[in-house]
């Protein structure tokens, strides 16, 4: 695939965050969990229980001088069922540690509102951060991969996985698996190893859902048209 028709075929990413994380998410960019825990100086035992291994539930941390952060659960995954699906010799604990290290962003909208609408999440306030794929990627270019499947979900029967699930854009065979599931579903996560410090320059909208049901928290000047978790009719 070539950064060109990554640009074309999906000209919007999304991200889901926990309620009330734009303020933090606008001040310090946003971070994956490992950036997280690295900027609220968790180390030992009280960082692995969180980066490396499966979390049933959300958990809050805290540090001096930060406002409070929940990092969220994991509860589409689970060990058995990672036991059954890693490749290259790959443990649970080492699928989580990667995961935790990468900020995940969808490309279209029938993934996110699947998962605003998921079991888990749809009792709860999300805010959802429309973004412009080509200033993201442009700005990051040697540190985007992508993936063809939710590679944080084991539910059903998990897709095998390991370490060549991510790939670089010029490593990844976007004509097969538009052939195979069409264009809306040949990606379907984009990746940032670490996260974005500078996300607000690429963010479009902001966007509090609860019961689908979206209010505008913010809006970029350069917006123009279509933008947010649900398409306007």
């Amino acid at each position: 695939m070539t950064i060109e028709e990554l640009l074309s075929a999906y000209p919007r990413l999304w991200h889901m965050a926990m309620d009330g994380s734009w303020p933090s998410i606008e001040k310090h960019g946003l971070l994956s969990t490992s950036a997280l825990l690295d900027l609220y100086g968790y180390s030992g035992e009280k960082r692995r229980v969180i980066e490396a291994q499966h979390r049933s539930d959300s958990i809050q941390i805290a540090a001096d001088g930060l406002p409070g952060a929940v990092v969220r659960d994991q509860k589409p995954m689970s060990d058995s069922a990672l036991e059954k699906c890693l490749l290259d010799g790959l443990t649970p604990e080492d699928w989580y540690r990667t995961l935790n290290k990468k900020c995940f962003f969808w490309l279209s909208r029938k993934r996110l509102q699947r998962l605003l609408g998921a079991r888990a999440y749809r009792a709860d306030p999300q805010i959802v951060l429309t973004i412009d794929t080509a200033s993201l990627v442009r700005a990051n270019e040697k540190n985007v991969l992508l993936c063809p499947y939710n590679s944080g979900s084991t539910i059903m029967k998990p897709v095998k996985r390991g370490k060549g699930t991510f790939l670089t854009v010029s490593d990844y065979d976007y004509a097969s698996w538009k052939k195979l599931r069409g264009k809306e579903d040949a990606v379907a996560e984009l990746v940032i190893t670490s996260g974005v410090t500078d996300i607000r320059d690429h963010v479009l909208a902001v966007h509090r859902v609860h019961e689908e049901k979206a209010a505008l928290l913010w809006r970029s000047p350069s917006a123009s048209g279509d933008e947010g978790p649900y398409s306007i009719a």
